[in-house]
C-alpha cells in the first residue's frame, strides 16, 4: 500500500479550489501528469474516489467533500504545531498576523505598531486591512491570529473582547475653540454638503442608518475610500464629514462637533478564534492593546 504524505493532502485541495489539474500544478509547480498521478495514488490509497472528472470541471465527489474537509483542518492544525514548536517565550523573535477593519488603520494602528516595536522588536507583524466578515473568515481559517473590529454577532468559533467604546461627530476643519462645541441639530445638516466614506465601509452604513433614522438628508458633494484622503478635504475646503472622534485627537486642525441626538457608539473588540493555540506574540500584544487603550484615555465598554 502506498504510504499517505502531506503533499497528497495539499494537491488535493489544490485541484478542489481550481476545479482543474492544469491551474493547480501550475500553482504547486508539478508537472499536471505529476498531479494526477499523485491524486490517483491518494484514491487506491484510501480505496475510494474523491474527484469526478468527467465534466468540463473537475468536481469533488461526496467522499472527495467529506476527505477535504477534514484535510483542511488537519493541515490547519499542523501549521499551528508547527508555530508553536518555534514559539519563543522571551519574545526575542516571534510573528503575529493582525487583520483590521479601515477605520483603525487612521488611528490605532500606528499606536499599537509603535508600542510592539518597542517593547517587543524582535516579533514581526503582518497587517491586513479587510472588512469584518473577511477577518472572523481568516481566523476560523487560521490565516490570522488577531483581528480588531466591531461587536457581534459573530460567525461561530470567532470570540470577542470588548476593548472601548467608539464614538463619531462631525468633523470640520474650522480652528478647534477651547471649549467643546455645542451640540448641533441633527436637522441643521439638511442643506449642509459632507464628505464621506464610500459605502464599502461599514461606518458609512452606521452614518447612513443615523441620518435615515432622524430623517436628516444631507448632501453627499464627495465620497471617498480613504480617511485619510477626507481628512485633507475637510482641512482645505468648507465640507465637513463624520469620523471617529479618536482620529481627531491626533488632528489638531479637525474639529469634532457633537450632533444632538448624538450619533450611536460601537464597542471595539479584540477577535480570536475559540480554542486557538494562542503564541507567546498574540498574548503580548493583547496586553498592550489593553495598556495602550487605558493610556489614551478610550471610553470603556459598558
Amino acid at each position: 500500500m502506498a504510504v499517505l504524505e502531506l503533499r497528497h493532502l495539499r494537491y488535493l485541495l489544490a485541484v478542489a479550489e481550481h476545479g482543474n489539474f492544469t491551474r493547480a500544478a501550475e500553482e504547486l509547480h508539478i508537472s499536471q501528469p505529476t498531479l494526477s498521478q499523485q491524486i490517483k495514488q491518494l484514491e487506491r490509497t484510501l480505496g475510494v474516489q474523491l474527484l469526478d472528472r468527467t465534466g468540463r470541471t473537475v468536481r469533488l465527489t461526496d467522499a472527495g467533500a467529506v476527505y477535504t474537509d477534514h484535510a483542511r483542518r488537519a493541515l490547519r492544525d499542523l501549521a499551528a504545531a508547527e508555530r508553536a514548536v518555534h514559539d519563543v517565550q522571551d519574545l526575542s523573535r516571534g510573528y503575529l498576523r493582525l487583520g483590521v477593519t479601515p477605520t483603525f488603520t487612521a488611528y490605532l494602528i500606528g499606536p499599537l505598531t509603535a508600542e510592539l516595536h518597542t517593547r517587543h522588536p524582535g516579533v514581526s507583524l503582518t497587517l491586513a486591512e479587510m472588512t469584518q466578515d473577511r477577518i472572523e473568515a481568516a481566523l476560523l481559517a487560521d490565516d490570522l491570529d488577531l483581528g480588531i473590529a466591531f461587536a457581534g454577532p459573530h460567525l461561530p468559533g470567532v470570540a470577542a473582547t470588548a476593548l472601548f467604546t467608539e464614538t463619531l461627530s462631525l468633523v470640520t476643519g474650522a480652528p478647534r475653540a477651547q471649549a467643546t462645541p455645542k451640540p448641533l441639530p441633527v436637522r441643521a445638516l439638511k442643506d449642509e454638503q459632507l464628505a464621506l466614506l464610500s459605502g464599502d465601509f461599514a461606518t458609512r452604513g452606521h452614518i447612513d442608518a443615523y441620518f435615515a433614522r432622524h430623517r436628516a438628508a444631507p448632501r453627499i458633494a464627495v465620497e471617498a475610500n480613504s480617511i485619510q484622503a477626507l481628512t485633507e478635504i475637510v482641512q482645505r475646503t468648507p465640507l465637513a464629514t463624520v469620523l471617529p472622534d479618536a482620529i481627531t485627537h491626533d488632528h489638531p486642525h479637525l474639529t469634532p462637533v457633537p450632533l444632538d441626538p448624538p450619533l450611536p457608539t460601537r464597542t471595539v473588540t479584540l477577535l480570536h478564534r475559540e480554542g486557538a493555540y494562542r503564541s507567546a506574540a498574540t498574548r503580548a500584544f493583547t496586553e498592550l492593546t489593553h495598556d495602550l487603550v487605558r493610556t489614551r484615555g478610550y471610553t470603556r465598554p459598558l
